[in-house]
This record gives C-alpha cells, structure tokens and sequence, in this order.
C-alpha cells in the first residue's frame, strides 16, 4: 500500500457528494474540497506508509473544526435556521466520510485488480441516512460487501473507522451482504428502519441499486401493516417512558410531539407510499397544504432547539432540564416581556409545537386506516357494534364523522354540539371533522358566545356527561376553548417555570378538573373523604366546575393571578349564564383559591387566631366546602407527587375546625377551652402512671403547648422528660403514617440556640423540615419536635433512623460542628440554578395572639433552614414553632417567635434590622450553595 510520491492523490474533489440547494453558509465555509485535498496531497507526499493514517487525520480533523465553527457561527446569526444546519452538518460529514472512504480504498489500501467479488459500497443508514444530523449526532454506516467480506475489504472498513473514531466522531457501523440485511431486517423493526433510510454514500454504486431494489422487493413490500403497528407500538411505549408532552422538562427528541414523532410519521410514509420527503403526501391527499405548513414549523422548531442543545452542551443532549431551557431561550432570541420570562416565552412555544404534531399523527394515522393500511383500534375491533349517532353525524372506521360538511357549518352551534355528541357516544371524533373544526373558528363569535343554547351546551360537557376531561382536552387543542372563552388563550401552552408544577398552565387546569370528575364519581372516596363526602352531600357543582376552569385564568401577567382571575372570571361567569349569587361565588372563590392551601401550609393551625382569621375569611359553611374542594384539586392538578398525607391531614383538619367555629362561634377557639381538653385527653392516656407524676406533667407546661401537640405526640414527651438527667438529651423517633413523615421528638434542658442546633443536625443528615414545634416547660425543659421527610418526600425507613439519632447526639455534644460540616452538603444542583426566586420577608403581629410571625419566602436549599434559626437564635430571637411549605425550588419558612423579654417584635427598626440580618444569611447561604 505504497503511499504517492507525486504529490497527488489518486482521486480529486469531484468525488464528493455535491452540496445541499441550502446551506446555513458557503458550502467552501463548510468543507473547502480543494483546500483539503491539496493540504491531503501534501501532508501524505513522502510521509511513511505507517504514520499516514495520523497526518490524514490531522487535515480532517482541521477540517471538521473549521466546517463546525463556520455553521455554528452562522446558526447563532440565524437560530431559527434549523434544516440549513441540519444540511450543513450532514453535508460536512458527508464529505469526511467521503474523503476517508477513499483514502482507505484507494491510498492505504490500493487495490488495482479487484475481483468480483472484492466490491465495497458504504451507506449512511438511520438519522445520517435521512440527511438529519445536529452537531452531536452518531454517524451510522452500513457497509456492504456481495458475499462474504474480504481480507481487502476488512482491511478498508478497518482503516476507515480508525480514522473516524480518531476524528472522534460517534460512529456506528455494520459490515453485511444483502442476504444478511434482509434476513436481519426480517426479524428486528429498528434494523428494517434504519435500513428504509439508507442513503449511498460511495462505493459499488451497482451494488447500492441491487440493495434499493431487493429491499423493496423481497422486506418491504406487502409488510406495511405489520411495519406500521410495530412502530406505533414503539410509540406508545416511548411515550409512556418519557411521559405527556406537557411535562415541564421535555426530551425534544424522544418525548411526545417530539421529534421522534415526526419522524414516525415519515417512516410510515415513506414505507406505505414509498415518498422521499414529507411534502410529497400532499398531493397524495394525506396533509392539506396547511398541516404540511404546520408539519414544516414543528419540525424546524424541534430540530432548531435540538441543535441549541448540543452546541451548549458539546453532548449529544435532547432533554430540556430547566438550565438549558434557560440557555436555549437565550440562543434563540427570546427576551422578557409582558411580565414573563423569555424562557416562559419559548417553552409555550415548544409546547405549541408538540401539540400540532400530536394533531398531525391522529390525522395521518386515521388516513391510513381509511385506507385499511393500519388496523382499527382494538376496541373497535372487539365490540363491531354501530352506534346510533344523531341526524347530521356518521361513524366512519369507528369515529365520530360529520355527514355533510355545509350543513354542519350552515349552524355555527354544530362547532360545539360535535364535541357533546362525542361524549354522548363515547366515541373518538374523526380528524376530518377536527380538520372542518380548526378551519371554521372564526364561526365562533360574540354573538355565539353570548347564545343561551351554546351556554347550556358547553356546561352540560362539564357536568352532564361524565367526562368533562376529555371534551376539554380536545376542545383545547383544536382551538374550540379558547375560540369560547378568548380570555383562555393567553395560558394555552403557558408553562411555568417552576420545579412545583408538572404541567402547563391549560393542562393543569384539565387535571383539576379531572379529579373532580374522579372524586363525583367515587373513585377517590378512600383517599379523598373529606371532599368526597362534600360532594355527596351536595353543592353548586356547576359554580365548582366554572370556578376551577377559570382559577388559573389571570396567569402569566404582571398581576397578581387571583386577582386578575377574579376579575376575568366576573366577566366570563355570566357569559356562560350564572346568576348573579353563582358569578360572585365564583368570583370569591378565584380570588381567594390559593387561601385554604396557604393557611393549611404556611400557617400555624394549632393557633386558634388562624383558625378565627381564616373563618372570618370564608364567612359561611357553603364556600368553605366549596373552596376546601377546589383546594384538593388545585394540589392534585399540579403533578404526580404533589398530593401527600401530610397535605391531606393539614387541610382536613383546617375544614374540620372551621367547620365547627362556623357552626357553634368563634368564641370556641380560644386557648384556654383548648387546654383544658388537652389535659384531659393527655390524663386519659397515661394509664398507670401515679396521680402525683400526672399532675407535675400536666403542669410543668405553658398554655401553647396543649394546643400546638396532639395528645400522642405528648405522651411521648411525657414519657421522655420522666426522670430525664440534666445532661442527657431524650430522642424518640418514630414513622407517622398519618403524615407521610418521621417524627422526631426531643426533650432536653433548655439552652439558647437549641431549635437551630437541632434544625442543622437534622440539614447534616439530608433531612427535610416539613414542620416543627419548640416549647420551653416551666421548670426549664426544651420540648422540641420536628416532622422531617428524606429527599423524596417520604418517610425515614425504619432501618435508617439509628444513622439519624446517632448523628443528632454527637451534633448536640459539639462532636461536629454544624457550620462547617454542612458547606459540602448545601449545594444547589447546577439544573436547579436558572431559577428565580425574589426573596421576601414579612413581620406579622395581628395572625397571631402572642407570637409574631415572620415569613420568609425565598430559594429553597438544604442550608436554609439552619441558616435562617442560627440567624434568629444569634439576635436572641425565641422561636415557639416553624412551619415549612415548599413549592419546588422556593420554599416559603414561617417562624412563630418572640423577642428575649416574651414580647412580639412591634418595633419597625427592631423588625429592620432582624430582616437585613436574615437576608445576609440568605444571600451568603446561596453564593456557598453555588459555588
């Protein structure tokens, strides 16, 4: 294999694939041809035949870094520019790939004589065969000899993938004959598929035309059906691993209405009608002109944030965490404004996008059965029976159709009657009829809006026929819902940017309004029965149903959303004809739905002024059960996880008490009431102990501590403070189901610091404060108990509280020391850090009787809470109790406390310079986090 001494190579640049019609830039900026190969002819001139490979990739790899930096610099010009740098990148590794085919073949590996059976032809299979390449992708070759591979042969494959792999290119490869493609393609969908999108590179080209046409003939002719349910079934399971298109972290690739989605959509296509390119189904009649255009958009959207990803990252990245939305955001040109965020922006863009390819596929798949490619769904193939439909509505392969298109659209109410009759029969609506639906929102006017027939049909799809989830679902995505209501519209896709919720703004006001589905239904009886016995007792559900689609409304503004919401909801409520006393329950109940979850979670419910406040707030028995519902869809709807006992048992027992002040006065709520049955309870429960131990327990306390404990909780403390040494630190820990929490009781002689002390032990261990209570007995005891829950929200498992008491003692003792220990475990996890939480700090003395109560509600970390104590503990602050409500990355701390002298902090100086020194910790505490 002699190299050339000429200076010449043995082939020139016209042997390179010619460029795209559109390039991202100068196809001589991407791959100079002559450049390269004069710069080949050069470095291989004289050099020995055992260091060529290293001088042939030296000039490559210059190569792919110039043609790299030259489309990245033109893609950042242009962001949106996606399918001109899609080209690029594939052209410029095209012309690598090229390049180092003939160098092996024809330099390191001259054959001159080849016999017949010594013939090679190389393929670019998969997404490099589709001519889809973002700056990280794999390069997939298939290489494919006539018969067995040869020694010449294994020897080019060999040197070529040598000088890719050091080109440090991601390659994978596959050496086959015909037969063996076939046989393989056969029995395995990925290889068939990879194979569909086979694109000859160089080589044997009468090879490549033997393997175009035996593939058509002998693999995929009369095998669509089979192709077909084969990928819709690797649909359905991606799907379900990466979960619905509204997850607030998509994978751009793989998730739904992702990329992956489309190019399902392209194989089927290509393997049915045997198309090149997505535009050729138009004439076909498969897309109209304008889903083509909306196929066009998605798809250049998708592949535009897919190479963002990977040119920030330098890996083949496709899932958008909340950094990277962040950085894409950026990228791609999108700026605040109206109150939002740029990423906000962006992301309900992407959304939008990832709906329209859901659309998309439902009416490419429903084409193909039409055409009885693809199977009818299973269901429908079970049970053939017809359903009866009303005049004007036909079933066509199973789905709800519309018999005459002028005579639906000669009664613009049709717009909506489709969706009621969908739901009447239980059947899918036919994409054609979606189709005439999209096409014809402009029917949907005022004058519709304000029919009193159109009212009564839009309700009745929330609370006549069972399913409200799925007319709204649909209603949304065809654009119906916000064609009703525009006042909609604005949170159509709108995602916010949180860690809390799960979902757009739109999909989770769908999800509220599915649990309340469930719960009429019965079907969260168990889980839910406070709201399920609400319910069958009896309420306004069509003020319940309005009032949840509308609680969100305001969103997204500069506003506050309750209030917003309110005063949008007094716009829409009589539009969808309530009377007068429903519009302005519905109007309360947006404005005030984020009060029962804020009382419940920020607010100390053993404080009898909480519950006096909080009762004043709903006033009477019938908005307390309407907003306690509301509530518990609100928390559902968030996301899977948000929903917990410990939520559960906070808002049952804040119904419960106001439920009884509403009923018998709010002189009920007093301290002293309170006590009194606390002692009694407490009597009851220390059966066998001696009347003289009873009574110093049941008076060594000050009144908040009846009040603050359940009776169980203090026969714990009752039994720790028994006999207990000056010096001795009494721990009891123990799992409490009703709370999905570990509860942590100590009991010790009482020193300054000590809530912070225990606050950093438990911070050391990774334990999560959801809520704790300090009291100090008057003969000079601390009892303090906290409910901690580890880094998934659960309990401590029985097995991993011996590690928890070991590392609370020797904290306590001083063996570690807290401030140091605790720098390596605050960390906020680099994905975390794009977001923004406002630090806010409240003094409040009229929630509570004795106590003043400061909120702080800021970025949440694993420090935090430790800081913020030790901060308090060091200006002589008394902390009686904290409660911790956590909403993603922000939590929202709330500390009932009192000055050195037992007083509330009256003094705006005095409440000054507490917050400047609170939020120096804070400030301190999050720059050690992140560095």
């Amino acid at each position: 294999m002699p190299v050339p001494d000429t200076g010449r190579l043995p082939f020139t640049p016209d042997i390179l694939p010619a460029p795209p019609d559109e390039l991202i830039c100068a196809p001589e900026a991407v791959f100079d041809g002559p450049a390269v190969y004069g710069a080949l002819a050069r470095a291989l001139d004289g050099t020995p035949d055992d260091d060529a490979r290293s001088v042939i990739v030296q000039v490559l790899m210059d190569a792919l870094k110039l043609g790299r930096k030259a489309i990245a610099d033109a893609f950042a010009a242009r962001p949106f520019a996606a399918r001109p740098a899609v080209s690029a990148y594939t052209w410029l590794t095209d012309c690598v790939v090229t390049t180092a085919l003939q160098l092996s073949s024809r330099v390191l590996h001259a054959n001159a004589t080849p016999t017949k059976g010594e013939r090679l032809a190389l393929f670019a299979v998969g997404g490099y065969g589709r001519g889809e390449m973002a700056p990280q992708s794999d390069v997939d070759l298939l290489f494919l000899t006539p018969t067995k591979i040869t020694a010449w042969a294994e020897s080019v494959i060999e040197s070529m993938l040598y000088i890719l792999w050091d080109l440090r290119l991601k390659v994978g490869h596959s050496s086959r004959t015909i037969r063996d493609c076939i046989r393989l393609g056969s029995d395995d969908y990925t290889i068939r598929t990879a194979l569909l999108e086979h694109r000859w590179l160089g080589g044997d080209a009468e090879l490549a035309q033997e393997l175009d046409r035996r593939l058509w003939d002998e693999l995929f002719l009369g095998s669509a059906s089979d192709f077909i349910e084969a990928k819709l079934a690797e649909r359905d399971s991606r799907h379900v691993k990466q979960g619905e298109r509204y997850v607030v972290e998509p994978n751009v690739k793989e998730g739904k209405g992702g990329l992956r989605d489309l190019q399902t959509l392209y194989w089927i296509a290509k393997y049915v009608h045997r198309v090149q390119k997505v535009e050729d189904l138009v004439p076909l009649g498969v897309f109209l002109p304008d889903e083509f255009d909306t196929f066009n958009q998605a798809e250049t959207f998708l592949w535009a944030v897919r190479c963002h990803l990977h040119l920030i990252t330098g890996r083949p990245t496709d899932q958008l965490t909340f950094d990277m939305q962040v950085e894409v955001a950026a990228r791609m040109g999108y700026t605040d404004k109206a109150g939002r965020r740029a990423v906000e922006h962006f992301m309900q863009d992407y959304f939008r996008h990832a709906t329209a390819v859901g659309d998309l596929t439902r009416i490419f798949l429903t084409k193909l059965e039409a055409d009885h490619t693809k199977g009818a769904p299973l269901l429908e193939r079970i049970f053939r029976r017809r359903r009866r439909v009303k005049p004007g509505y036909q079933v066509v392969h199973g789905r709800l159709a519309i018999a005459d298109n002028a005579d639906f659209l000669s009664d613009k109410l049709n717009l909506l009657r489709l969706f009621e009759e969908a739901l009447r029969t239980g059947m899918l609506i036919h994409p054609d009829a979606m189709r005439l639906v999209t096409a014809n929102l402009h029917l949907v006017d005022d004058d519709m809006r304000n029919n009193r027939e159109a009212r009564r049909i839009f309700l009745d799809l929330l609370l006549k026929h069972g399913n409200p989830e799925r007319a709204l679902r649909r209603m949304n995505e065809l654009g119906v819902l916000s064609a009703f209501i525009p006042e909609f519209e604005p949170i159509v896709a709108m995602m916010q940017f949180n860690m809390y919720h799960s979902y757009t703004v739109d999909e989770h006001t769908i999800q509220c309004i599915r649990v309340l589905s469930e719960i009429e239904h019965g079907d969260l009886t168990e889980e839910l029965p406070v709201a399920s016995s609400i319910l069958q007792e009896g309420v306004n559900r069509k003020v319940l149903y309005v009032a949840l689609l509308l609680h969100d409304i305001g969103k997204g503004r500069d506003e506050d959303h309750s209030v917003l919401g309110a005063q949008i909801a007094r716009k829409v409520a009589p539009r969808l004809g309530l009377n007068r006393n429903d519009c302005d329950t519905v109007e309360w109940l947006v404005r005030y739905h984020l009060l029962m979850s804020d009382m419940a979670q920020k607010r100390d419910l053993s404080d009898p002024r909480t519950l006096r406040d909080f009762a004043k707030a709903v006033k009477t028995r019938k908005r307390l059960d309407l907003l306690t519902v509301l509530t518990v869809c609100d928390i559902r709807g968030v996301g899977p996880g948000t929903w917990n006992n410990w939520k559960a048992m906070l808002l049952r027992q804040l119904h419960r008490e106001t439920a009884r002040a509403l009923e018998h006065g709010l002189e009920e709520l007093n301290r002293e009431n309170r006590g009194t049955e606390a002692r009694r309870t407490l009597r009851a429960a220390l059966d066998g102990w001696e009347p003289a131990a009873i009574k110093r327990e049941t008076s060594r306390h000050y009144p908040p501590y009846w009040q603050g404990l359940d009776t169980a909780t203090q026969v714990v403390f009752a039994n720790l403070l028994r006999d207990l040494p000056d010096s001795e630190v009494g721990i009891d820990l123990a799992i409490d189901e009703d709370r999905d929490a570990t509860r942590a009781c100590f009991a010790l002689a009482d020193h300054p610091g000590i809530f912070s002390r225990l606050a950093g032990a438990l911070a050391l261990v990774g334990a999560n404060v959801v809520d704790a209570r300090t009291y100090t007995s008057k003969d000079g005891y601390a009892t303090a108990v906290f409910w901690v829950q580890d880094g998934d929200g659960s309990p401590y498992e029985a097995e991993r509280l011996p590690r928890l008491r070991q590392m609370i003692h020797k904290t306590l003792k001083g063996e570690i020391k807290t401030t140091e220990a605790i720098r390596t475990r605050d960390k906020i996890k680099k994905r975390e850090r794009a977001f923004r939480v406002p630090t806010s700090i409240t003094f409040d003395n009229e929630g509570s009787e004795i106590y003043t109560i400061i909120e702080v509600d800021t970025r949440d970390r694993p420090g935090l809470l430790f800081d913020l104590t030790r901060t308090l503990a060091n200006n002589n602050v008394y902390i009686a109790s904290a409660v911790i409500a956590t909403y993603g990355e922000q939590v929202v701390d709330t500390f009932y406390v009192k000055d050195m002298f037992g007083l509330k902090f009256h003094s705006d100086p005095k409440q000054k310079a507490l917050e400047k020194k609170l939020r120096e910790a804070i400030t301190q505490g999050v720059e050690r986090a992140t560095a």
